[in-house]
């Protein structure tokens, strides 16, 4: 029924004005930490602070740009539309439009209340700015949060309890990124009960357990060998970036849009894992978090090493005792993040790959119950959620055309959906 709103709508609603609140409280966090290194003369730190929050958002603005240009600078809602072609164009140049965006989710999350039309729109925005988040996440704020906590391994701080709560929450905010594109894929399925809320609360946990390890592990690396962290990133980036080439990514409608989105990858793989191929990704899951595990042993281990042999260059504050316990309980949670996470794959997560009744990914971008004689889901018949039968359908212009209604279709996003459910 037109305008009938359901609890799942309720959530999703409510998981747009968080993570537009996160962005916000992000903002605010960046302009006090500046504020702090400024005033503590903590200048080398400021400028690291400036590189971090310069490169997201222009990695941000590329991926926006791009995707504006690929629909050929068509807007979706009244406040993308309330400025001109060239506007938006000068708008993304000095780095807001991304703001323009926000505004727009915005927009269609309320009118989505009172028209399944909107809601249509306003998932299809989702898509988007859910992968933008994502995108800033791992760029900006993961290593921001990494900056911070060497920080306070080297003051002490990491002794008092609130300091520890703020880095926990920063964690958590990304962890919460990460979960909001996981429900924005969940849009995908016909059949969402199957990802319903605890199967997002279990996804944030395990995200949370897996990525805070990671990021504590940097931090201790780089309070013991602050030298060596940025060969250690660019290292492993160039690995990582060469495997996301390897795995014949497809994401953007540009050859230089898609080397963007690889070294993108890389840059995510470095602290959580991302999945951007189709095909049976536990095997690449399984090695993944092996490296990773490996990797935190001999960060921790490093650490360990060089405050028994040279602790006047960490200037003493942690004992080797200490940093042995911080080491242990990384490596720990790291553990118990990959037991969350195999429960969640065990019990909550859609599988494509179910030979009883396979999950199909419909033309819309909704995995649909079907036969087996389409091609892993991939076939041209469409399925619309209001009617159960296959109807006719026409396409153009990023837009599918279902019985009466015509729906946007996010091809890039349905293309990670496929991966992630493969």
């Amino acid at each position: 029924m037109e305008g009938e709103v359901t609890l799942n709508d309720y959530l999703d609603f409510g998981f747009s004005f968080l993570g537009l609140a996160f962005f916000l409280v992000d903002i605010a966090l960046d302009i006090w930490a500046a504020v702090h290194f400024y005033r503590e003369g903590d200048f080398i730190y400021l400028g690291l602070l400036v590189t971090f929050l310069a490169g997201s958002s222009v990695l941000g603005q590329l991926f926006s740009w791009l995707w504006y240009r690929y629909e050929d600078w068509e807007t979706r809602t009244s406040t993308e539309g309330s400025v001109s072609k060239r506007v938006l164009q000068v708008l993304h140049i000095f780095q807001l439009g991304v703001y323009i965006r926000y505004a727009g989710v915005l927009e269609v999350a309320v009118c989505s209340f009172f028209s399944i039309k909107k809601r249509d729109v306003a998932v299809y925005l989702s898509h988007d700015l859910s992968m933008l988040r994502l995108i800033e996440a791992f760029s900006e704020s993961a290593p921001q949060l990494v900056l911070m906590l060497t920080v306070m391994l080297q003051t002490g701080d990491w002794q008092d309890p609130v300091t520890v709560l703020k880095a926990v929450g920063s964690a958590s905010a990304i962890a919460c990124s990460v979960t909001l594109y996981h429900r924005s894929l969940r849009s995908f399925l016909t059949v969402k009960a199957k990802q319903g809320p605890v199967s997002s609360l279990l996804y944030f946990t395990c995200n949370l357990l897996l990525i805070f390890p990671r990021l504590a592990a940097l931090a201790l690396f780089a309070y013991a060998q602050p030298c060596y962290i940025f060969a250690h990133f660019l290292c492993c980036w160039a690995v990582l970036f060469f495997l996301a080439w390897r795995c014949g990514t497809d994401f953007m409608d540009s050859s230089a849009g898609e080397w963007l989105y690889r070294a993108t990858v890389g840059l995510i793989w470095y602290f959580s894992w991302f999945n951007v191929s189709a095909g049976r990704s536990v095997y690449r899951g399984v090695l993944y978090h092996a490296w990773m595990l490996l990797d935190l042993l001999l960060l921790c281990g490093l650490a360990l090493w060089q405050t028994h042999k040279a602790p006047c260059v960490t200037g003493g504050v942690l004992s080797p005792d200490t940093v042995a316990v911080m080491g242990g309980v990384v490596v720990a949670v790291y553990a118990s993040g990959l037991l969350v996470k195999v429960l969640y794959y065990q019990r909550f997560h859609p599988k494509l790959g179910d030979t009883k009744k396979p999950l199909q990914l419909a033309a819309t971008g909704d995995f649909t119950d079907g036969g087996e004689e389409e091609d892993r889901g991939l076939g041209d018949t469409e399925v619309d959620s209001m009617e159960p039968p296959p109807v006719e359908m026409l396409t153009g212009g990023g837009e599918e055309e279902v019985g009466r209604v015509k729906r946007p279709v996010n091809r890039r996003m349905k293309h990670l959906a496929q991966n992630f459910y493969s």
